[in-house]
């Protein structure tokens, strides 16, 4: 499995490693978040750009997220790119990536929309009630922070107090700005893509995991894996910043898109 690092391959891990370090360092020394500018927002944000949904796939937050990220490209792409040929891999890989960006984007804004119309009817008539209960709909597990909880109790003490009615709305425009402005950034749709792609593949070839005490066939990884992620965004954690349905919406463009070229023999490149 570790063959010869392919050209794509190699060329997609220079420019993923260039555009880490270059917003580390833009951000160090000259204050502008590239993050900001390239990853991918909700598309009624004011940061949104269309070229967000080509750019975000460049684009990661910590060492973590890039280090697994090109871990996974470096360890299943070149096989893929020498099967498939190099113009044929960059455009999965390019389809799997902006297509799991659009997936989440349509997901979010119907998950995102509700709470900004709630948002919007909350600061035009405020009380307590209201904002108890748009809590406990878009934010509930602020009731489990200890701040959170005491504000809540002392403006169900005061609840006509201006002071309290004010913090309220500025909470209420905090949560939403929290799901609205925080962008997706990360290889990780393309990555889950190129996994579906060797599972499809190469089902029977065995892979080996240092978490897993034994060789496990790719075709039952990634069949673990997509119930893993399936699992993790119903049961959402609070703080689970991962964005599990960018990896499905991977997984789920290169199950069709091999499906289609498997039985169009003819359309390889």
């Amino acid at each position: 499995m570790f063959g010869r690092l392919t050209p794509v391959v190699k060329n997609l891990l220079i420019i993923n490693l260039v555009l880490y370090l270059l917003t580390a360092l833009a951000a160090s020394n000259f204050g502008i978040d590239l993050l900001r500018l390239l990853g991918l927002y909700y598309i009624f944000s004011e940061y949104f750009k269309p070229f967000q949904f080509f750019t975000y796939m460049f684009m990661h937050s910590g060492f973590g997220h890039i280090f697994g990220n090109m871990f996974g490209l470096f360890i299943f792409g070149p096989l893929l790119e020498t099967f498939w040929g190099s113009k044929k891999f960059i455009t999965f890989y390019l389809i799997t990536g902006i297509g799991a960006g659009v997936l989440f984007s349509v997901i979010n804004f119907f998950e995102v929309k509700p709470m900004e119309k709630d948002r919007d009817a909350y600061l035009e008539n405020p009380s307590y009630e209201k904002f108890n209960a748009f809590v406990v709909k878009h934010a509930e597990e602020a009731y489990s922070d200890s701040e959170w909880y005491n504000f809540i109790e002392n403006f169900g003490d005061n609840p006509t107090s201006s002071s309290y009615i004010n913090e309220s709305k500025r909470r209420v425009n905090y949560l939403y700005e929290r799901e609205a402005n925080i962008p997706l950034v990360g290889a990780s749709g393309a990555i889950f893509g190129i996994l579906m792609a060797f599972a499809l593949l190469f089902p029977n070839t065995e892979i080996f995991l240092l978490f897993f005490p034994f060789p496990i066939k790719a075709k039952y990884f990634v069949l673990f894996y997509g119930l893993y992620e399936v699992y993790a965004l119903v049961e959402r954690a609070p703080g689970d910043n991962v964005a599990h349905l960018a990896h499905l919406g991977g997984m789920l463009f290169a199950f069709v898109l091999v499906k289609i070229w498997q039985k169009d023999r003819n359309n390889f490149y």
